[in-house]
């Protein structure tokens, strides 16, 4: 079967589109994993599907090793973008139903490069596990980490795996932080392992350092893959940043 799929990526963090109707129901663990496989595969950190009902775009999003995720913050933006792409709609608001719930994003500019920023929601904050700074939930959960020059990626996986199991799986953030507005993050994200970015960890990354006192209401996250930023009113979190247009696609689901 043949589908016709755009690729997005924001910040870096990547993902392939499928906006047909029936895409829930021909994609499953099996074959989000195969296109999603950077060698055999489209490449890429998830398999986004939307489809518009009763005026409202739902998002499923499957991780690289075929697991449901509950929210991303970049691949929301980039849902956005492709179902502005494809319908010629550039609407400055729209609503999207996930699985952590509504989410309204806001996108600007047009063509292959734009911007947009989405309501998080509320960040929750969980027991702090030993050696981590802090555990929050953003629809999905988090363990953030201040990080150490001395840890290699190898020791960091370990580490990740440790903290992941003790909350029941969850993305592992390694913090650095850079100035009283400024952390950095690299990212073992749940189902995907190293991500050039993760907006929901951005945000719990932000609210945790910020219980923390290293920054304030309004951070800059440096990802590897360039910067988000997140604003912080209380514990709600919005999220800002860029979206790539990278190419259309064509895949046969065996």
């Amino acid at each position: 079967m043949q589908r016709n799929l755009q690729k997005w990526h924001g910040a870096g963090n990547d993902f392939v589109i499928d906006l047909s109707t029936d895409a829930r129901a021909v994609w499953n663990a099996r074959s989000a994993k195969a296109v999603c496989d950077r060698e055999s595969g489209i490449g890429a950190d998830g398999l986004l599907l939307g489809n518009v009902d009763d005026g409202l775009l739902s998002m499923t999003l499957f991780n690289a090793d075929g697991s449901l995720a509950e929210m991303s913050g970049n691949g929301i933006r980039c849902l956005v973008a492709a179902h502005q792409r494809a319908r010629r709609d550039d609407a400055a608001v729209v609503l999207v139903q996930t699985l952590a719930g509504v989410r309204e994003v806001t996108m600007s500019g047009e063509g292959d490069a734009r911007r947009g920023s989405v309501s998080m929601g509320a960040v929750t904050l969980g027991d702090v596990l030993e050696g981590s700074l802090g555990v929050a939930t953003v629809g999905n959960p988090h363990v953030v980490v201040l990080d150490r020059e001395d840890w290699s990626p190898t020791e960091c996986e370990t580490l990740a795996m440790n903290w992941s199991k003790q909350v029941g799986g969850a993305n592992v953030e390694f913090v650095t932080p850079v100035d009283a507005s400024t952390i950095a993050i690299r990212v073992i994200e749940r189902g995907v392992g190293w991500t050039l970015a993760c907006g929901t960890g951005s945000c719990a990354s932000a609210v945790v350092a910020r219980e923390a006192g290293l920054v304030g209401d309004e951070v800059t996250v440096r990802n590897p893959g360039g910067d988000l930023l997140v604003q912080l009113r209380g514990y709600e979190a919005t999220l800002e940043g860029p979206v790539v247009f990278v190419g259309d696609r064509v895949w046969t689901i065996e």
